[in-house]
């Protein structure tokens, strides 16, 4: 029986590489994302397009300058969230894809 340690590794950097530019998207891996989105009583109540909704209102707040200047790191988070709200409404409302 031989392994393929190569392809093993090379597996193992692929995975790795794919989490870090999750990360750098969403703030989160995909999987953890799917949990806390699948686990929140606003998904299970008011559905994946009002979470979505929701989530741009936040990051709406968050550019607001009302609340001063935006930053690298409040626009960087604002980012992320428009980012897991599309994610959801591409996962959980796109009918043309599955």
């Amino acid at each position: 029986m031989t392994v393929d340690f190569r392809a093993s590794i090379v597996n193992a950097v692929n995975r790795d590489m794919q989490q870090k530019r999750e990360i750098r998207m969403y703030g989160c891996t995909e999987a953890q994302m799917r949990e806390a989105v699948e686990q929140s009583l606003q998904f299970r109540h008011s559905g994946p397009a009002m979470m979505a909704a929701s989530l741009m209102s936040d990051a709406q707040e968050m550019i607001n300058t009302e609340y001063g200047e935006v930053d690298y790191m409040r626009a960087e988070d604002a980012r992320q969230c428009l980012n897991r709200a599309k994610w959801i409404l591409f996962e959980y409302c796109d009918t043309a894809r599955g």
